[in-house]
């Protein structure tokens, strides 16, 4: 060999104890981030299987086995260590118990120093602990005598601010104590086990030096030393292997999704494989066989590490390895700087100047390291604890010198009429934002901040327990800063009627609608928490739709999921059976479950009527009609009460503004009411999805198909869109400018979607009504105030539209969805411009949204931007509860009197300029908060959750009944 090579395996023979805790520190940092929850037993016990079938090749079978002492330390170690994974696996929440790891060096720390546990007989006294003392490489006696327990509290603390978890149920915190505890102990025993082989052999070695003196090789181990010296490893893996392997097959479902082959396991190109991430059997065999290896390699590693630097040591790369992976998954400067100080922290209690040359100097330097270190972490923490309570105690003040009353307590000066406004404590917008604001702050408020509270708050307005498994979401949904928790209704008024049906018949009708490919779904079959199988619908679609269940999906029951692949609804079920079903809902099924106060916590197992997942089964017959292009009024009220306008027998019934509108502009002041299209018999000619849908397949029975957005009247089961979470539209905030630079009046662009004109439909459709009425050669109200400065009197005056030209740019640019007679009459009647880039929008301050074939794709990058929001919406999609008018964005109606007057006075008037970026600016940190990827995933979350409880013929005794 040559002498540099030679010398260079020499110096990483002499120094590894210097560099293998490095590469075991970057081993754990991998399986804490990329190991599979689910699968983390399985990986644990395979990879305890190869170590121990390695250390059997290198040291034998039957190799020490007359240590008696050593066995029992080995079978300790092996039991606690397998006990660590199993509380691990059973919390099913690998960020939410690195917290834990803080206390990690304590409690080794706290072993190796007191005998205090075997007095006591936590320890029994058949296993013995000898003499914790390491080799001279190790200096575990010296780091422990140059600790303190000042220093180790610094320790912990450091590490639990980097590793806190605010949303730690009772259970898991348990459990990561209980993990803690168990591997600093089983650390100490693996430690006293390699320590006795290690005297044993050196007991009978006599030890040997090269023959030029240079190389000292007493401390390392010849072939028959490292064959004893590898029975403790032996011993421990062999344990670890069976007890984590039975826990496997107890704990874990993994043979239909990890051990079924494919022959596309290897193949890494292309096809459907490449987008489902580790949900696809193939790539979760591929994630799992990789993360057995990297485990494998950190499990040899820690016994090196163990011998080389002893258990207080391990500990403390331990929970070095949790902290980086913390900093991997949501970086902070909190977290980095008490890392830092951590690390500082830990090098002061492992340093020994007793082993320098000059003692008295560094115990000199050590102390006033000390020192500097307490008065440093004394100052971040006041810092730290002071900025909590600072977040803690900051709300946004409103204008307290004069607490708004009740704005609508007048009655409406005719039947149906809108309500009025006193307009002399101030114009309509003004009071409709300070009510709204004052709204929303309660709102935020009475949110549930525990675990404990949020459950209360669910039986409170359901009258149900949670679903199983709310504690995981209460988790999930805290870690990802979640603002609303106990916001949810649209959910439960999309389920409520399925309550009524047996779980059977909603699995039976969800099959039977998949099996038919003319009903134009997407399926999506769960087996075992994992996507076995999903078809039809447009790639992008089901990429994001599985997407968004990626993080939550082994916490989800086996179920069969239909998804609508068209803008528009189509189930609506007629108004006397869905009346019956809600009432069986709420006065049987419901309070049935709600007496269960014991319920139990884990969805049942798949029923026999439900397949493996691999296939659809095919179906002959659809209950799905195919009304494309076609006027769909008489079916789209079908739900609506027999008392309601819409259901009149008259053609011209009045529609009921009192619901909804304020003021004789008729200013929406209630989008809920504004979009129930019971209230509103008028959208038949001015809706373009009642005029001729681009696409229509309905039907009259309650099927569980999952929509994206509807109008009130429909049955389907609202869910986040996977355009947004897609990011379909964006928002380039690059192209955005500030409010001052933008220019001053109510923008749009886009095209005649909305529904299909024929025979001169498009006069009847709801985008071509509101450019028509923005762009009118005619006059518009517009309100005054012809009062003092205090107090204001604002009064309706009628103006030329034309005066106010300059504050709406309101125009087509693409004509569609027409026959050729019809697209050429708009051609006549509409001024059509130029198609532009979407991200021009930002250069106007007020930016007008309104429905197309259904819900609009642009209006979450709308609330994004530096600009106001007008809406105008009768389609319902699953934020209601999140986003509220008048705070986040301004309502629009279809009549479309207000429109001119909103922006006027947004635009012209001082108090209506301050209120109009107020909005703006409120509606983008808003949209920041609630409408990330994150968001999408815990409100679908929550909804599977519930439908999966639907779904399960034990649902009256299952759910989750509190901490």
């Amino acid at each position: 060999m040559h002498p540099a090579a030679t010398t260079v395996l020499q110096n990483v023979a002499q120094h590894a104890h210097l560099f293998l805790p490095f590469i075991l520190l970057a081993a754990s940092v991998s399986t804490a981030v990329n190991t599979p929850e689910r699968h983390s037993l399985l990986i644990t016990s395979i990879s305890w299987t190869l170590v121990w079938i390695l250390s059997i090749v290198r040291a034998g079978v039957f190799a020490g086995l007359d240590s008696v002492k050593r066995k029992k330390s080995c079978w300790a170690a092996g039991v606690l260590l397998a006990l660590a994974q199993i509380c691990d696996r059973a919390a099913r929440d690998r960020e939410g118990m690195w917290w834990a790891q803080a206390f990690l060096p304590g409690v080794v720390y706290f072993l190796l120093e007191t005998d205090l546990w075997t007095k006591t007989g936590i320890v029994p006294a058949f296993i013995p602990l000898g003499d914790h003392t390491i080799d001279s490489q190790s200096g575990t006696d010296k780091s422990t005598g140059a600790g303190s327990s000042r220093l180790i509290f610094v320790i912990t603390v450091t590490a639990a601010i980097v590793l806190r978890t605010p949303y730690n149920t009772a259970p898991t915190s348990a459990l990561g104590l209980s993990t803690v505890i168990f591997t600093a102990t089983g650390l100490v025993f693996f430690e006293n086990a390699i320590t006795s082989t290690k005297d044993a052999e050196k007991a009978s070695s006599r030890g040997f030096v090269s023959a030029n003196g240079s190389f000292s090789r007493r401390e390392s181990m010849s072939g028959a030393r490292q064959s004893h010296y590898l029975t403790s490893l032996r011993d421990v893996a062999i344990v670890m292997a069976v007890i984590t392997g039975i826990a496997t097959f107890v704990m874990e479902d993994f043979r239909t999704d990890v051990l079924t082959w494919s022959p596309d396991i290897w193949d890494l190109k292309g096809g459907r494989e490449d987008w489902r991430g580790v949900q696809t059997p193939g790539l979760i065999i591929r994630q799992c066989l990789l993360m057995i290896t990297v485990n494998a390699l950190k499990t040899f590693l820690l016994f090196v590490t163990l011998h080389h630097q002893g258990a207080l040591r391990t500990a403390f790369i331990a929970v070095s390895s949790c902290l980086i992976a913390r900093l991997h998954v949501g970086a902070s400067f909190s977290g980095v700087w008490f890392t830092i100080i951590f690390g500082v922290t830990a090098i002061l209690f492992l340093f020994d100047p007793s082993s320098s040359s000059n003692v008295s100097i560094d115990r000199r330097m050590t102390m006033r390291a000390r020192r500097l270190l307490f008065l440093l972490i004394s100052v971040s923490l006041l810092v730290f604890l002071a900025k909590g309570l600072y977040s803690n105690a900051a709300f946004r003040s409103g204008d307290s010198t004069d607490p708004l009353k009740t704005v609508f307590d007048l009655p409406p000066e005719s039947p149906l009429g809108p309500i009025p406004l006193d307009t002399k404590i101030g114009h309509p917008i003004d009071q409709l934002i300070k009510s709204a604001e004052k709204d929303f702050q309660d709102l935020q408020d009475r949110q549930s901040k525990s675990l404990a509270a949020a459950v209360t708050e669910y039986r409170r307005r359901y009258g149900v327990p949670p679903p199983p498994n709310f504690d995981r979401w209460y988790e999930f949904a805290q870690r990802s800063g979640v603002e609303l928790i106990d916001e949810f209704d649209t959910i439960q008024e999309s389920l409520l009627p399925f309550w009524a049906l047996k779980p059977s018949t909603i699995r039976a009708r969800v099959r039977e609608a998949l099996g038919a490919e003319e009903n134009a779904l997407i399926g999506i079959l769960i087996r075992d928490g994992v996507t076995v199988k999903v078809e039809g619908g447009p790639e992008w679609q089901q990429k994001a739709t599985v997407g968004m269940m990626n993080q939550f999906m082994e916490f989800l029951p086996d179920m069969d999921l239909a998804f609508n692949i068209h803008d528009e609804p189509r189930v609506v079920v007629p108004h006397d059976q869905l009346s019956r079903m809600i009432q069986v809902a709420r006065d049987q099924s419901m309070p049935a479950a709600f007496g269960n106060r014991t319920p139990r916590n884990t969805f049942s197992t798949r029923p026999k009527d439900m397949n493996d997942g691999k296939r659809f089964d095919d179906v002959k017959t659809t209950r799905f009609n195919k009304f494309a292009h076609q006027q769909t009024w008489t079916h789209s009220r079908m739900s609506c009460s027999p008392e309601s306008p819409s259901r009149s027998y008259e053609d011209h019934t009045a529609d009921n503004l009192t619901s909804y509108a304020a003021t004789s502009l008729g200013f929406v002041y209630n989008t809920s009411a504004f979009g129930d299209i019971c209230n509103s018999p008028s959208l038949r000619h001015t809706f373009g999805f009642f005029e001729r849908p681009n696409a229509y397949n309905i039907v009259h029975d309650l099927i569980p198909i999952f929509s994206q957005s509807k109008v009130s009247s429909y049955q389907d089961i609202l869910y986040p869109s996977p355009w947004y979470w897609d990011t379909r539209v964006g928002y380039d905030e690059t192209r955005d400018t500030t409010w001052e630079n933008k220019t001053d009046s109510l923008y749009w662009r886009g095209s005649t979607t909305g529904g299909f004109s024929r025979n001169g439909g498009w006069r009847r459709q709801h985008r071509q009504h509101i450019v028509q009425r923005l762009n009118a050669p005619d006059t518009a109200k517009i309100m005054v105030n012809r009062g003092q400065a205090t107090p204001p009197d604002w009064q309706v005056k009628e103006v030329p539209r034309d005066d106010f030209k300059d504050v709406i740019d309101v125009k087509f640019s693409y004509l569609g969805q027409c026959d050729e007679g019809d697209c050429d009459a708009q051609k006549e009647f509409f001024e059509v411009v130029d198609r532009v880039d979407g991200q021009d929008a930002w250069q106007w301050r007020h930016l007008l949204d309104m429905d197309g074939n259904a819900f609009s794709g642009r209006f979450y990058a709308f609330l994004k931007s530096k600009s106001l929001v007008y809406k105008m919406a009768i389609f319902q999609e699953w934020h209601k509860e999140w986003l509220k008018p008048w705070v986040h964005y301004v309502p629009l109606s279809l009549r479309g009197d207000e429109h001119l007057e909103a922006v006027r006075y947004m635009s012209g008037e001082e108090e209506g300029q301050k209120q109009a970026e107020k909005l703006a600016m409120a509606g983008r940190e808003w949209a920041n908060k609630v409408l990330r990827n994150s968001d999408f995933e815990v409100w679908f979350f929550r909804l599977l959750l519930e439908y999966g409880r639907l779904i399960d013929d034990d649902r009256e005794s299952i759910g989750y009944a509190g901490p």
